[in-house]
């Protein structure tokens, strides 16, 4: 079993905290929950946008219901202790569905890219098929990245200190207490997870760029809706993607900020992706509204 050490505060900082991050989850919920019923009940938003929209919705309340529940049992109690198998499991599902979202979001990146820069072919290629076929796929990326992740964990034997120095079971700290010299497993582990977040985040903003000066030139009736799209989802990969960087693009050394990167990550950015989409959106907004 391992013992998560969470936050070493007082009493009453660690239940307010606990009222904080469950209102977070409440919202996580409803945010998503309303983007997932308004894209799937109004015709208006049946485009392949909205329908990579509504399964991004779907990886926020997933991905926060794997990590805000154990967050909110550390702070009720001193210390959690967590079998070693639901440690492996949580780990599998957290990187499972995190590896979804982030390559979910290079799809999305995708369908703005072509929506622009061929908009007379865009509906032809983007049928529903292949809408579908990019969801499976992005799905198929989240599990060969996690179960490679668990692959390595595995093997290791674990017989030392069984601390962890986070809220969550999570693989910079469960590969840190393994008994044996793990540097190799570290270096796979940075390029399976780290160098891959680096990648797709500044394949992310080139593409961006290029739409963004795609739209200026651009003088269309829909130019200032595409450009609202694309600021919104820039500011979508950019919380996303910047802690998770700063957590799993180096060697697993313990920080100070590490517990704060990985609440950001796992905690607010599934609350703040529906506040960006839909704050952002006009379109949202008054499909939000009939609803």
């Amino acid at each position: 079993e391992f013992v998560l050490l969470g936050f070493n505060h007082n009493l009453k900082i660690q239940q307010f905290l606990f009222t904080l991050f469950f209102i977070v989850y409440v919202m996580t919920c409803l945010g998503n929950l309303t983007i997932l019923t308004t894209v799937f009940t109004d015709y208006h938003l049946h485009t392949p946008m909205y329908f990579f929209l509504a399964n991004l919705a779907f990886t926020d309340i997933t991905e926060s219901s794997v990590n805000t529940p154990i967050l909110l049992s550390v702070l009720l109690s001193q210390h959690k202790i967590v079998p070693f198998k639901e440690c492996i499991l949580h780990m599998f599902f957290f990187h499972f569905i995190g590896g979804a979202h982030i390559i979910l979001l290079a799809v999305m990146a995708a369908d703005r890219y072509l929506a622009i820069h061929n908009p007379l072919q865009y509906s032809t290629i983007m049928n529903r098929d292949v809408c579908v076929g990019l969801v499976a796929g992005s799905w198929a990326g989240g599990f060969i990245h996690s179960a490679t992740q668990i692959a390595l964990l595995l093997p290791l034997p674990y017989c030392g200190p069984n601390t962890l120095d986070n809220f969550h079971c999570d693989v910079p700290q469960v590969l840190k207490v393994a008994c044996i010299d793990t540097y190799l497993t570290e270096l796979l582990m940075v390029s399976n997870g780290g160098l891959l977040l680096i990648v797709i985040f500044v394949l992310l903003l080139i593409s961006y760029t290029l739409i963004l000066v795609k739209i200026r030139r651009q003088v269309t009736k829909g130019k200032h809706k595409a450009f609202s799209t694309c600021i919104a989802q820039i500011m979508s990969i950019c919380i996303t993607f910047i802690p998770g960087i700063f957590v799993y693009a180096r060697p697993f050394k313990t920080f100070e900020w590490d517990k704060v990167a990985s609440i950001f990550f796992t905690v607010l950015v599934p609350v703040l992706n529906p506040m960006v989409y839909t704050l952002r959106n006009t379109e949202m907004k008054k499909a939000i509204r009939r609803l």
